[in-house]
């Protein structure tokens, strides 16, 4: 499914693995600190579509299935593979037993059921799979069925996603807000201080998978005996303390730190490639670009080949294309992508007054936590400014901003990006119920359609189609692909870099 890497970043990547195949066998013990973009909003994974959320929590709660090599969906809390039966509406999905919840009991389906139904009450991407599910039952203690009243193609995907997770807890606990953070992980959650850090300790009674290792699924060993995750709002600081040695891993950190982390005694780079797409997400519910004309003016006034450039400026870290599926993914289409990258400061003028723009100020969201966000706002602006926009760029922490974007009243706009994910409904643009809450009629039909079909091919055709759509509806605006870049300790071993770093199967080396 992936493209292939540069020359550089390859050779980068097969260092990398050589240097792991020489390591040490892994040895217990030992505490790491990992810097993230900032503070969770919550702790609490089924309530957050947010990267900073997914990353610590899929430590401590654990899901049905899960994603292992290639993307390919793996069972993890299940014993293994749906059977699914009745034209594709009925998922008998058999459960592992005696796995241990981190208040000591024993999970069963009475638990699975639970933590499922609450998953389509609260999580966004919950509520998108409850749409086509009318029951969820456990015929036995070790056996969950799911009933849907049509074939729904994204389910297992669904189920797999670290963010909006269908996070399996104890049914007691499973109120709608948490009150405990109770899962199965191999790590359990210990203590938060608030900007300060996200403790975690290892769960000496966790229920390891037998098979092997391989990505996200497979036998989980924790090694380590602590993980702090600490917030660190500013990309610099990240890179400074990497630099320094005071993280085992330091997260999204900005393109041009790449020379400065090579070579290094304390640190090393981690590079992703292709790791996914930055996005400008627009309200098509309420406000100024609810109207689709003005949408399409300003697609028609941006450059995000300028945008890309100015958040990445290394060529070897970003690629500009409008397709939503970058080349070597089967989703990959040239369909609609006529309209990216045009810059056209006369022609959307234009088209924003023939759509009845007038002057109304267009609240644009974004954050420096993400410096790359950050860069290719202050070019958007610049480009729909040249256009007779009226910008309002508003600067907030990520926390913050992922909070107001729940209110269609207070923006128009925000910046943010994703990994690609293997199955693009998972993809917050197709779900109606998202920031930006995009619904047409032909959305809709061919989303359905894309949804309820099993065949692949005929999904690629159809997800083709869905997307000439997105370019003509403009509910979001692609800037381009970009490959992500993290630092890593050369003590911390057995890491495999991943969209939401892990360091479960990673180990202190003495």
């Amino acid at each position: 499914m992936r493209k292939i890497l540069t020359a550089s970043l390859a050779g980068l990547l097969a260092a990398g693995a050589a240097t792991a195949a020489l390591a040490q066998e892994p040895r217990r013990g030992g505490v790491i600190n990992v810097a993230t973009i900032g503070e969770p909003p919550t702790l609490d994974p089924s309530v957050s579509t947010t990267d900073v959320v997914g990353m610590i929590s899929l430590h401590y709660f654990e899901t049905l299935y899960t994603f292992g090599t290639d993307w390919k969906i793996v069972p993890l809390l299940a014993a293994g593979d749906a059977q699914i039966s009745d034209g594709g509406k009925v998922y008998t999905i058999p459960l592992r037993t005696g796995v241990k919840f981190h208040d000591g009991s024993t999970m069963t389906s009475a638990d699975v059921v639970a933590s499922l139904k609450r998953w389509m009450d609260v999580a966004v991407r919950g509520k998108q799979a409850a749409a086509f599910i009318t029951d969820v039952a456990a015929p036995d203690p070790n056996t969950v069925r799911i009933t849907l009243k049509e074939p729904y193609a994204p389910l297992l995907s669904l189920l797999s996603l670290p963010t909006s997770a269908a996070i399996v807890v104890p049914a007691s606990k499973a109120q709608a807000q948490l009150a405990e953070i109770v899962g199965t992980g191999p790590y359990r959650f210990r203590e938060r201080q608030p900007d300060r850090y996200v403790l975690l300790t290892r769960f000496d009674d966790y229920v390891a998978r037998d098979d092997a290792a391989q990505v996200y699924g497979g036998k989980r060993t924790a090694w380590l005996d602590e993980i702090r995750f600490v917030p660190v709002p500013n990309a610099n600081t990240r890179v400074e303390g990497a630099l320094a040695g005071q993280y085992a891993y330091a997260d999204s950190l900005p393109v041009e730190a790449f020379p400065s982390l090579r070579g290094q005694a304390r640190t090393e780079p981690v590079v992703l490639a292709p790791f996914g797409w930055p996005v400008m997400t627009i309200n098509t519910r309420q406000g100024t670009l609810a109207n689709q004309g003005v949408r399409q003016a300003i697609q028609t006034a941006l450059k995000p080949s300028d945008m890309l450039e100015a958040a990445f400026g290394d060529k070897a870290f970003f690629k500009p294309e409008g397709a939503l599926y970058a080349e070597g993914f089967i989703w990959h289409s040239k369909n609609g992508v006529e309209v990216y990258d045009q810059g056209n400061a006369a022609k959307a003028r234009e088209m924003a007054r023939a759509a009845g723009y007038n002057g109304q100020p267009i609240r644009i969201l974004t954050t420096q936590q993400f410096e790359f966000h950050f860069r290719m706002a202050q070019v958007a602006v610049e480009y729909l400014r040249q256009a007779g926009f009226n910008i309002d760029l508003q600067v907030s922490d990520w926390a913050t901003l992922t909070q107001r974007r729940t209110d269609p009243a207070l923006w128009e706009a925000f910046f943010t990006h994703s990994p690609f994910l293997p199955e693009p409904a998972l993809n917050g643009y197709l779900n109606d119920q998202s920031p930006g809450w995009w619904s047409t009629p032909e959305r809709n039909r061919l989303v359905a359609a894309f949804n309820q079909e099993s065949d692949t091919a005929k999904r690629v055709a159809v997800f083709a189609d869905l997307q000439k759509v997105v370019f003509e509806q403009v509910p979001i605006i692609k800037i381009g692909n970009f490959n992500a870049l993290a630092a890593k300790s050369p003590q911390l071993q057995g890491l495999t870099p991943a969209a939401w770093p892990f360091f479960w199967n990673t180990w202190l080396k003495p």
